[in-house]
C-alpha cells in the first residue's frame, strides 16, 4: 500500500481575536522547520510564523502598530565548493583548513574509490574488477560514487568540499546532469618550477605514512631519513607530464564553471593562500546568510 501524507494549514490572528488552533490527525509531530516573516502595510506590522511538522504545517498571522520594515529569517544553505590544484600545489593542506573552519564534508574521488572497494558496495565491486585487470575505472562508475556521496545526509546537512573532481568536461557535465553545481570553483595556481621542486623533494616514511620534503619539511631524525622512499613518478620528467595533463583537464572544466571560478595564488605560504580562500568563502557565506536571513526596507 503506498504511503500518503497530508498538510494542514491554520491561519489565526493574535491580539484581540482568538487564534484558531491547528488541527492534526496525530497528537505528536516532529518539528522540522520554523520561520518568521515580518512585514508592514499601511503602518501596520504583520508577523507570519510558519512551523512545519512531520504531520502538520501551521501558520499564524499577527499584527501590531509598528513602523514599516520587512524581516525574514531562515537558515542559509550550506556551502558547496570544488577545489582543483596540480600535484604538490598544497591542495590537501587547504582542504584541511577549509573543512576545519567551515565544517564541510571533504570528498576526494581517490579516497572515495578506495572506501567503496573496502566496503564491498556495488560501485566498489565494479571498480575493483577493472582495477584487478589493470584498467582505469570508467567515468560512469566514479561519477556514481561521487553522486551517491554528495547525497549522503552529512553532505546535505553540512555542505561539501569536492577535492580534485571533476577532472574532465565529461565528469563536470555528468555532475551537472545529476543537479550538482558548486557555489565556488577554487583553482590553486602555482608556478611550474615551484611544483617541480616540491614534487622532486617529496619523500615517504613507509613506517608511519608521513610525507616529508627534503627542503621544506625534513625528517626529524637520521633514523627516519635513512628509511624514506620516493615515489617512482616523483621525478622531474614525469611530474612535468602530469602537470601538462592537469592543465589540459582544468582548462576543460573551467569552461563549465567560468562564472564561479576563484583563481588563488598558490606560490605563497599556506596561511596566505588560505587567507585568499577564506575571504571568498566568508563573503559567500555572509551573502547567503543575508539573502536568506533578513531584508530591510
Amino acid at each position: 500500500m503506498a504511503a500518503t501524507s497530508s498538510c494542514i494549514v491554520n491561519l489565526g490572528v493574535k491580539g484581540n481575536g482568538n487564534p484558531e488552533q491547528p488541527f492534526s490527525s496525530s497528537k505528536s509531530s516532529q518539528l522540522l522547520f520554523s520561520s518568521n516573516l515580518s512585514f508592514a502595510y499601511n503602518n501596520t506590522k504583520y508577523c507570519l510564523s510558519l512551523h512545519s511538522h512531520q504531520t502538520l504545517l501551521s501558520a499564524c498571522l499577527t499584527k501590531t502598530k509598528k513602523s514599516a520594515f520587512v524581516v525574514a529569517s531562515a537558515k542559509p544553505e550550506h556551502l558547496k565548493i570544488m577545489i582543483s590544484g596540480a600535484p604538490a600545489s598544497g591542495k590537501g593542506t587547504q582542504c584541511e583548513l577549509i573543512t576545519k573552519k567551515y565544517g564541510l564534508v571533504h570528498i576526494a574521488a581517490g579516497d572515495l574509490l578506495r572506501a567503496e572497494i573496502a566496503s564491498g558496495s556495488e560501485n566498489g565491486k565494479q571498480a575493483k574488477e577493472y582495477m584487478e585487470k589493470g584498467q582505469l575505472v570508467p567515468n560512469e562508475i566514479v561519477v556514481m560514487m561521487v553522486k551517491d556521496r554528495l547525497l549522503q545526509p552529512d553532505s546535505q546537512e553540512n555542505g561539501w568540499l569536492l577535492d580534485g573532481y571533476p577532472r574532465s568536461l565529461s565528469q563536470a557535465t555528468a555532475l551537472k546532469e545529476f543537479g550538482f553545481r558548486p557555489d565556488l570553483f577554487i583553482v590553486l595556481e602555482v608556478n611550474e618550477e615551484i611544483l617541480v621542486e616540491r614534487v622532486v623533494g617529496r619523500r615517504l616514511d613507509p613506517v608511519t605514512g608521513k610525507i616529508y620534503h627534503l627542503k621544506y619539511s625534513p625528517p626529524e631524525t637520521e633514523e627516519i631519513a635513512a628509511r624514506l622512499t620516493q615515489r617512482f613518478d616523483d621525478t622531474e620528467e614525469k611530474v612535468k607530464l602530469r602537470l601538462q595533463t592537469h592543465r589540459q583537464n582544468v582548462e576543460a572544466v573551467l569552461s563549465m564553471y567560468e562564472d564561479i571560478t576563484l583563481k588563488v595564488n598558490g606560490n605563497l605560504r599556506k596561511e596566505d593562500v588560505f587567507a585568499q580562500i577564506d575571504d571568498a568563502l566568508t563573503k559567500l557565506f555572509e551573502d547567503r546568510k543575508l539573502n536568506s536571513g533578513s531584508l530591510a526596507a
